[in-house]
């Protein structure tokens, strides 16, 4: 088969087939997401939390899609704090601040402690501005905030997220 230079993102030029050149031209986003952002996953974490039984991480999360769950969460607070997760998919910063919480929440052994729920606020904007109305707290990504009796006792984000502080607000 014949082969043809192109450039792609990040490699340079390099030789590909035809084949492989057409796929890339149709394909190019899903190809530029799969290929090279391996790499990103990688050094920072995969955009979806870890959940329990894989080796990552020790975390159960509860997945925070509804505006609903938010009075549950709140009722599930009188009785064990609950702490939610706000990360953007996009951000690599949020990323590498969701990896590190998980691992340092399976080192304290805080499920026992605190309830996690995570929140992909790109996919759920309006549930992240009812919370920022609801417990007095300001929009940030990505950012943490502990609930304790209904209310919002401790918020923090960016590089300012440790589970070790976490658990100490407890």
């Amino acid at each position: 088969m014949k082969a043809i230079s192109i450039y792609i993102p990040f490699i340079n030029k390099c030789q590909i087939d035809i084949k492989t050149a057409l796929y890339y031209k149709i394909n190019r986003q899903k190809v530029l997401k799969t290929e090279f952002m391996g790499i990103f996953n990688k050094l920072f974490g995969s955009d979806e939390p870890q959940n329990k039984g894989t080796n990552s991480s020790a975390m159960q999360w509860n997945l925070l899609t509804e505006l609903k769950h938010l009075e549950e969460i709140t009722e599930e607070s009188y009785t064990k704090p609950v702490v939610i997760f706000k990360h953007s998919t996009r951000c690599s910063i949020s990323r590498m601040a969701l990896k590190n919480f998980e691992r340092e929440f399976g080192e304290e052994n805080l499920s026992e402690k605190i309830t996690p729920h995570f929140l992909d606020l790109l996919n759920y904007r309006e549930i992240s501005n009812e919370i920022a109305q609801k417990f007095h707290v300001i929009h940030q990504s990505p950012q943490i905030i502990l609930l304790k009796e209904g209310k919002a006792i401790y918020d923090t984000s960016h590089s300012e997220i440790d589970a070790v502080v976490l658990s100490q607000k407890v």
